[in-house]
């Protein structure tokens, strides 16, 4: 089997689970290790009927924003997405959904999201404060923080709580994008050029994909 050259196309699968911490540990960090390799373009295939911990989406934003600028996202929504996974197929420089697949989100509870505000007076009496017991709970500010950069994509607000599907995401911009198409068309183009490229050569073999170019939409902001 050949080895995949620094200008592949590499796919990385991310299952989304119910429970999988440890799984979502395991695979963040292969992620870091793979985008550290400076591949020209990743696609992440979203799957599963679970749901991506916030935490765990703020952490591959991270990763992602300290990727080199060479190396282009690509998401690939091959299931329904919710809450949290919303995010991490946003983060794709380019975006590929299943055509009947939806995008939900729910509002964060901001009963259990309070934060301490710098420039807050500490006047109050203690028993004025939450303390480590209380309701406020450190994940659903994490999730607040979620729906903060999902509404850099969508307006929250409007769209929390209701399925979002491909009309939608069409009307502001999110999928099927020309420019995108011909980056990818020219970027496949190459990956299948070699000398015997001429006319009348013999045809070169498309690369090998997991998800299937007829039963999903190529997307991009």
């Amino acid at each position: 089997m050949k080895s995949k050259t620094k200008g592949d196309l590499r796919h990385f699968r991310l299952r989304i689970l119910t429970y999988g911490n440890t799984y979502y540990v395991d695979r963040v960090a292969k992620l870091e290790k793979l985008l550290s390799r400076q591949p020209r373009m990743v696609q992440i295939d979203l799957v599963g009927v679970g749901e991506i911990p916030a935490d765990t989406a703020l952490r591959i934003r991270s990763v992602l924003m300290q990727r080199s600028p060479k190396t282009r996202i690509i998401t690939n929504a091959q299931s329904s997405l919710q809450n949290s996974s919303v995010l991490v197929w946003l983060l794709g420089d380019t975006r590929i959904i299943r055509r009947d697949a939806r995008l939900f989100f729910r509002s964060a509870d901001e009963s259990e999201t309070a934060e301490v505000k710098p420039d807050e007076a500490w006047k109050g009496d203690p028993s004025d404060y939450c303390d480590s017991y209380s309701c406020a709970d450190p994940e659903e500010g994490d999730y607040a923080r979620v729906l903060e950069l999902i509404n850099e994509y969508l307006p929250v607000n409007e769209m929390a709580g209701r399925l979002i599907g491909l009309p939608v995401l069409r009307q502001f911009g999110l999928v099927e994008n020309e420019h995108v198409d011909q980056f990818l068309a020219t970027a496949f183009a190459e990956q299948r050029k070699t000398p015997k490229d001429e006319p009348g050569g013999p045809r070169q073999d498309r690369p090998e994909c997991d998800s299937k170019p007829a039963k999903s939409v190529r997307a991009g902001r």
